[in-house]
Order: structure tokens, then sequence, then C-alpha cells
């Protein structure tokens, strides 16, 4: 079977093709912007020609590139196409991979710098389709860049960053302990 020729990171090297874009400014103060272009299907029905969906500080993309760039091109070698690495400028993204990226990105962009690698380690560990799930849900009411920490982003957040250690599940189950037989409140439905 011959693939399709591809651009960036598995991005169909066709007209106008449903995709999106990491821009990384020169420099290092900049914000690097995840905007999704909808194609040939842009501009139609009512659908914008492109959507901003994310904007990152630069040590939080920092903090995921290298992670985010080693699993986009694990997905890559899986369908034998060809790999890619960020660089200054417009990156192309595939669609599908694109919006997991978004779902990472939607994570980490509020978060604290060491709640992070966490978001990273389980983002890692959804199947493709719990991603693409998850974008589908956040991006219907809160999915452009100016909807941060926000609803289903700050769902996301929360999911991804902030699991508790098990000492501290025991600890909440403890404080939420069922009151025992003789405490439990009873019903005259069941009186006799």
């Amino acid at each position: 079977m011959t693939q399709r020729p591809t651009v960036g990171f598995g991005c169909p090297n066709e007209i106008d093709p449903h995709h999106f874009t990491v821009t990384i400014p020169a420099g290092n103060a900049a914000e690097v912007v995840i905007t999704e272009h909808f194609g040939l299907r842009g501009g139609a029905n009512g659908l914008p020609d492109e959507l901003e969906r994310c904007r990152l500080a630069r040590p939080v993309w920092r903090a995921i590139a290298d992670d985010v760039r080693r699993v986009l091109n694990e997905r890559l070698k899986e369908g034998d196409l060809p790999t890619s690495r960020w660089s200054t400028g417009a990156n192309k993204v595939e669609r599908l991979l694109g919006k997991e990226l978004c779902v990472l990105a939607w994570s980490v962009e509020r978060a604290e710098a060491g709640m992070i690698p966490g978001a990273v380690k389980r983002w890692v560990g959804l199947r493709p389709e719990e991603r693409w799930w998850l974008f589908a849900m956040t991006a219907r009411s809160t999915g452009s860049a100016e909807d941060a920490d926000i609803g289903w982003r700050k769902a996301l957040r929360v999911a991804l960053t902030e699991e508790p250690s098990t000492d501290e599940v025991t600890e909440i189950r403890k404080v939420r302990r069922k009151p025992a037989r003789d405490e439990r409140p009873t019903l005259p439905l069941f009186d006799e």
C-alpha cells in the first residue's frame, strides 16, 4: 500500500487539509499558539476557516514539547509515516493528532509547573479514542483559546494534574467513612 505524502506531524500534503498548526515564535518569550484549520470545509455552514484553540506560555510548552513529539512520532511510525520535530514557525499536525495535543495543552495551560509531568504521564496513558472523546466534549463548549480553565477545560486540568497519592486517598476515605449501622437514619417505610 502506498502512503500519501505528508508534511510535519502526519498532515496530508494536499490542498487545504483539515489540520492543526503549532506556531512556535522565534525567541523564548512569546506564547506557542495551537490553531485548528478546517481546510476545505472552513467557511461553510457557519464553520470558521480556523480557530485558535490554545496559547501556552513558553515554559509550559517546553515542559511538554519533547514528550508530545515522542508520542506523535510513535503514532506516525505505527502508520509507516515519516516522523517530524518541532521547529520555529508553523508546525503542521494531522487532524486527529492535533486533537490529542489539544487535550494535553488544555490540561496544562494553567497548571502549576510541578504538576505538568504527571499530566503528561496520564495523557500518555490514555488511548487515542479517549483523547478524541475528551477533545470533542471540551471543544463543544470551551474550545477556543479564551476559554482557559472554564468548564471542561478546568475538568481536564484537574483530571490530568491532580491525581492524589494512595496515602491521600486513604485519608480522604477515613474522613468520608460510612456511619455504623446503628448511626444510620431509618425510614418510616421499614418500621414495623
